[in-house]
């Protein structure tokens, strides 16, 4: 009965009532909203990287080298010598290393130039590997063959065999299209929800084909493979004009020690700007990165992807901190105005709650009916709010991706936000008491005096 009554008035109201409704729902989405992305994008950052224990790059700030290296934002200062890999990968305590070399894109895609052991050995969430959904890796040795991510395929509409053309810059910002080196798309990815989706992979060769630079013979490449299954082996370097050919012995002595297959690993032709370590023993990790990070050869800067991320998240704390309570504020101020609203209501429905006491409705009722209004308005604005986040979420979901390498989830429901909304619910019916009480104090006045 008071459900029904309670409808009718605010339905009565109705203007009035849309309005308030209107920014409530606002102020919903907008706290749902930031509590989704903070969590959200804690879980994106964590997920992006997992089996990688060290990062190394040239000598910088962590975040930087991070951001570059894994998110593909920004752009890195300075770069590693094929010299500084060749002493990573051979390092005692490495097992396997992956290069990395950016600086360019297809149409704001990054490309990802790197090894083909990238593949096998890079890995994301819990551990899981890339996955092709078409095609397969590039060849070793290739200069003009790609990889594409699910998102990069997907948004740039190229699928296996076609071809495309790689710009000089990053972020949308083309200098240089190398019209005379078109590429050739021989596998796309599974989606992961990392930026390696909107990666565009290729050879560390076909890197430096489009820059100019020389590229080694591919006949002597081949006539120096080497084992992609023993440990540090993998990543040695072959084919370089300026390499000590003495070295033959060395990896004829890894070959006969193959665990799996042997692969001709390309060599590292030019320049690269980080390496991703996986050690034999993680708890080696913090000798090596002291180790690297005081390396007299050429100064270097070592990451531990994990403390990096945590850092990164630090940095961040403040604004996102900043933005919760604004938030916040926001919808107290909406909840304000709800209060405001009921109580200048008073005034007007005199006649409305006098009849009411007239059919015998007590003090007590009248409160239960204006906080019954307050719970019926809250509850359609936390459906509204949600339904408003995730519109929102829909919209802002690839600018989120290709700018932040952010990957939202459009459902914010969860057993946190199932949480806030009760706290919001409840904190709407405190505040409701206000204009509940006001009703409650006019009825008893109402019962003192007949003639009102």
């Amino acid at each position: 009965m008071l459900t029904q009554i309670a409808r009718a008035s605010l339905w009565n109201r109705r203007t009035t009532v849309a309005l308030t409704l209107l920014a409530l729902s606002i102020g919903v989405a907008l706290l749902l909203g930031i509590d989704h992305l903070r969590h959200q994008a804690k879980d994106s950052l964590r997920q992006t990287l997992s089996g990688t224990d060290l990062i190394v790059g040239p000598r910088g700030g962590q975040t930087n080298l991070l951001l570059y290296s894994v998110f593909q934002m920004g752009q890195p200062g300075t770069s590693l010598s094929p010299d500084a890999f060749e002493r990573l990968a051979h390092h005692p305590m490495v097992d396997w290393a992956v290069p990395i070399a950016l600086g360019d894109a297809v149409q704001g895609f990054p490309v990802f130039a790197t090894h083909w052991s990238y593949f096998e050995r890079y890995r994301y969430g819990q551990d899981q590997p890339l996955v092709f959904a078409e095609g397969r890796p590039f060849a070793a040795h290739s200069d003009d063959q790609v990889v594409l991510g699910a998102a990069a395929a997907r948004e740039l509409g190229y699928g296996l065999g076609d071809s495309l053309v790689v710009a000089h810059g990053s972020a949308g910002v083309s200098f240089t299209h190398h019209d005379d080196h078109p590429m050739t798309v021989v596998g796309i990815l599974e989606p992961t929800g990392t930026p390696a989706d909107r990666r565009v992979h290729m050879t560390l060769l076909a890197m430096e084909g489009l820059h100019g630079g020389e590229l080694p013979d591919a006949h002597d490449d081949h006539n120096h493979n080497h084992d992609h299954g023993h440990g540090h082996a993998e990543h040695e370097t072959a084919g370089h004009d300026d390499h000590d050919h003495g070295s033959h012995a060395h990896h004829d002595h890894h070959q006969q020690h193959s665990e799996a297959p042997d692969q001709s690993m390309e060599p590292v032709p030019g320049n690269i700007n980080a390496v991703l370590l996986g050690l034999k023993s993680r708890p080696m990790v913090f000798a090596l990165q002291r180790e690297l990070n005081t390396a007299r050869e050429e100064p270097m800067t070592a990451i531990l992807p994990g403390v990096a991320l945590t850092e990164l998240w630090q940095l961040l704390a403040v604004a996102e901190n900043l933005l919760y309570l604004i938030s916040f504020l926001v919808l107290l101020a909406t909840l304000a105005g709800m209060m405001t609203m009921l109580l200048a209501s008073m005034g007007e429905r005199r006649r409305e709650l006098a009849i009411l006491r007239t059919v015998g409705a007590s003090g007590l009722t009248l409160v239960l009916l204006i906080e019954l209004e307050v719970a019926l308005i809250t509850l359609l604005s936390l459906v509204l709010g949600t339904l408003l986040l995730m519109a929102g979420l829909a919209l802002a979901q690839p600018w989120l991706a290709s700018e932040f390498g952010l990957f939202i989830a459009i459902n914010p429901m969860s057993a946190q936000t199932a949480y806030l909304m009760l706290g919001i619910l409840g904190l709407a019916l405190v505040m409701g008491l206000v204009p509940a009480l006001a009703a409650y104090r006019r009825a008893l006045a109402a019962g003192l005096n007949p003639r009102q």
